[in-house]
């Protein structure tokens, strides 16, 4: 299904939220897609644009798992699934992404979304950017490009990111970014795999997906996309780049960061723009999602794993919480190790027994009250390189201490009880005039 089919199925549904006046692309569609969070919007009149905007379209698992058809507690497994068994996707010489080719390009005549007071320029967050190499094949990852002139953008490239060793080796990369994308592409994206495997062929592992050469490259690019910009990115052409609020909904600073030039968009004829609101629900879902697999690969391989929750409390990057079934005494500490491994940017890791709701944080914090003790349970894994977006992180090398909170019931209980006793059921129906 690609997007424009789920879109429509929403609609249908009743599900969509429809503001039919005219809206700026300036301020006002951020703010739009901020109050009606989580629902899915289209905003059908932009003022500056003659593209509709859609936004909020997967701020939940629930959404994300209806897409694909499956329950929520089969997400982690779908994701490793596809992760470990990714195929190619199928070529095609003719794709709805290039019924319109825009070989003079302008900028401006998009709907790019200016989105906060204090930021630096007019934001792309919601694009996947594919580039290739020769030696590594193609790479496909997220990178906000933030607009300067009617064909220049500024690419926030990551040092750890697999397009940062593609720039360094070849000084100039092609690239396609491809904005309005089916979820089984965004989530792929976002993953974190070794170099040399292209994500593309993950989303094809969770659902079948077509591609088409690029116009200017031989970049495959998912054919079903509503827009996509073609250009090349330069080493050691920079800009300034930000400020620009991100996931942690604080705003990122000013860096100088290597040039974007546009050399050709294709898109739909009736194309939608697919604005992703920066720290918003959807960009935390699309982002701590696919890191729960890893993790829970790595737990599970010294405790039994049966859950993961990259929360949006820790700002769904963070924090992780992993549910355990507790067989050892040093389970707990054992998880925290192993979940530190999986998702190297996670700071504050937290372990709990499988009676504890993961999705509850009443009910984390619960179990912290009652069953955490610092002096036994509190794991000090280091200060070592955290995420750039923590705003606590140390200013350059990004240096941050990780902690982790063991919060299962010991095994030898010493007489305690560390289990909710359940009150009684009644039927309130048969009490209640």
């Amino acid at each position: 299904m690609s997007l424009r089919d789920y879109f429509k199925k929403l609609d249908q549904q009743g599900c969509l939220k429809s503001i039919y006046k005219p809206v700026s692309k300036h301020y006002q569609l951020a703010g739009v897609l901020h109050a009606l969070e989580p629902d899915p919007v289209i905003c059908k009149k932009v003022v500056e644009s003659s593209f509709p905007v859609m936004g909020n379209l997967f701020c939940t698992k629930e959404s994300f798992a209806r897409y694909l058809g499956i329950a929520i507690d089969d997400i982690i497994p779908t994701l490793s699934n596809a992760i470990e068994g990714y195929s190619p996707p199928k070529t095609i010489n003719d794709a709805p992404c290039q019924e319109v080719i825009v070989k003079k390009p302008d900028l401006d005549e998009l709907p790019i979304l200016f989105h906060c007071q204090g930021d630096g320029g007019n934001y792309i967050s919601s694009a996947v950017m594919i580039a290739g190499h020769p030696q590594h094949g193609q790479n496909m990852d997220f990178h906000r490009c933030m607009q300067f002139s009617k064909t220049e953008m500024a690419v926030r490239v990551v040092k750890t990111r697999n397009f940062d060793s593609f720039l360094q080796d070849q000084g100039a990369v092609d690239v396609a970014l491809c904005i309005g994308v089916a979820p089984n592409i965004l989530v792929a994206a976002a993953t974190s795999v070794e170099i040399g495997i292209n994500e593309l062929e993950i989303a094809n592992a969770l659902e079948p997906v077509a591609v088409v050469q690029a116009t200017t490259s031989n970049l495959l690019i998912p054919a079903e996309a509503e827009f996509v910009i073609e250009g090349t990115v330069y080493r050691d052409r920079r800009h300034a780049e930000g400020p620009f609020v991100d996931l942690t909904e604080t705003q990122d600073v000013i860096r100088q960061e290597p040039v974007l030039e546009v050399k050709c968009i294709t898109h739909r004829r009736d194309a939608i723009w697919h604005a992703l609101l920066p720290g918003g629900l959807e960009h935390k879902l699309l982002m701590g999602m696919p890191r729960e697999p890893t993790i829970f690969r790595e737990v599970n391989q010294v405790v039994k794993c049966l859950d993961v929750n990259i929360n949006p409390g820790g700002c769904s990057w963070l924090h992780a919480i992993i549910k355990i079934r507790k067989e050892r005494e040093d389970d707990g500490q054992k998880a925290i190790q192993a979940a530190s491994r999986g998702h190297h940017s996670c700071k504050h890791i937290f372990v709990v027994d499988e009676d504890i709701d993961i999705y509850d944080p009443l009910s984390v914090e619960w179990a912290m009250a009652t069953r955490f003790q610092a002096d036994r349970d509190l794991v000090m894994l280091g200060r070592e390189r955290g995420s750039s977006l923590d705003p606590s992180a140390a200013p350059g090398t990004y240096k941050t201490t990780k902690v982790g909170f063991d919060l299962t019931a010991p095994l030898e209980t010493g007489g305690k009880t560390f289990a909710k006793v359940a009150f009684p059921k009644v039927n309130l129906e048969e009490l209640i005039d």
